[in-house]
């Protein structure tokens, strides 16, 4: 397999806080670790491709002081009702909330839902979980 070398300049705690996660996941080299982060965001991505219906949960970290940044998330999650199926909030810290949606429904959906939270301004991390797929070409099931 062919190598291609780039450059990559980022944060310096950034850094150092990646290379202590890199030894702590036992990589050979910071090279290794970020491959293996390309692979997962690769992976990610393809989620975006999935056809049907899936079902899974969305967890996503915000600043809640963030001027309305709660209120769009709430017109958001109120325009996605159809796939919404429950959302539990916790309260992380004086600036911080994190919000977990349970999902069930068209793949398209909820992948335009995360796709539109992940892109506000103040949702530092969010992550999508897949816990099952239906294609298109597979029979229904009886119960929804």
């Amino acid at each position: 397999m062919s190598k291609v070398r780039f450059g990559l300049s980022i944060d310096k705690k950034l850094a150092q806080d990646f290379d202590h996660l890199s030894k702590a996941r036992k990589h050979s080299n910071r090279s290794k670790a970020i491959e293996d982060l390309m692979r997962q965001e690769l992976l990610f991505s393809s989620v975006a491709s999935l056809k049907g219906n899936i079902a899974g949960a969305f967890s996503m970290v915000y600043n809640h002081h963030r001027r309305d940044l709660v209120n769009k998330i709430i017109d958001i999650q109120h325009d996605a009702g159809d796939v919404i199926i429950s959302s539990q909030h916790v309260h992380l810290d004086h600036n911080n909330c994190l919000e977990i949606l349970v999902l069930k429904g068209n793949a398209e959906l909820i992948n335009k839902l995360t796709d539109t939270i992940r892109a506000q301004k103040g949702v530092t991390n969010c992550g999508l979980i897949i816990a099952s797929h239906t294609s298109p070409a597979a029979k229904s099931s009886k119960h929804k």
